[in-house]
């Protein structure tokens, strides 16, 4: 028993004064957006890291808070200037990460989420440290059905996306977690038990 008046039981989350990058990626219509909302909800030292896209948003969608909405210009005179921390093209836009938002996330000691595809996922994990995981749909039947039921894009792009969903999951295999998001409950607690492990980690 610890006779250290001063000792303080460390919290289920938030206990490191620097915190950990996490990449969640999954295809579209799979449900990671949902499962880091429910992250960051729930534990305050956790952020969800904004990326910076030139696609338009989409309904209800907020500049600042979903995204940061950006026209093809100003996107590509922050590569010039070497802002992103990574960065991809993919359905004809692109999306980046901001390095001194990440940073500075981090340094606070917060746990960062950064929901991207896995093109850019594999990329940063050269980069730096970081615990990569994949959502998976049930199937691909299912992801169709999901896709068309939420009614946000044409006919072809969810081809695109569904033509890009297999080659994600091809990337799968280089990921340090999988989860099938079959049961969204089930699929949040794996998820925070995944993060939770990570913070207690040694090595």
């Amino acid at each position: 028993m610890l006779n250290n008046v001063n000792y303080k039981a460390p919290k289920l989350l938030g206990n490191l004064s620097r915190g950990h990058l996490f990449v969640v990626s999954a295809p579209a219509g799979t449900g990671k957006t949902t499962l880091v909302k429910k992250l960051v909800n729930e534990f305050s030292c956790i952020k969800s890291s904004i990326s910076t896209t030139t696609r338009l948003p989409r309904q209800k969608e907020q500049n600042g808070v979903d995204y940061f909405f950006v026209t093809r210009e100003v996107f590509e005179e922050k590569i010039a200037q070497g802002e992103f921390l990574e960065y991809v093209e993919l359905y004809g836009d692109y999306y980046g990460t901001s390095k001194n938002s990440i940073e500075t996330l981090l340094t606070e000691g917060n746990h960062v989420m950064l929901v991207i595809d896995t093109r850019g996922g594999l990329k940063l994990k050269k980069l730096m440290k970081a615990t990569l995981v994949f959502i998976m749909p049930p199937s691909l039947e299912e992801l169709s059905l999901r896709l068309h039921k939420r009614k946000t894009e044409s006919q072809e792009v969810i081809e695109e996306r569904l033509k890009w969903a297999e080659h994600e999951l091809e990337d799968a295999k280089y990921y340090d977690y999988a989860i099938v998001n079959d049961n969204l409950k089930t699929a949040y607690e794996a998820l925070k038990s995944i993060l939770i492990a990570e913070e207690h980690r040694i090595i």
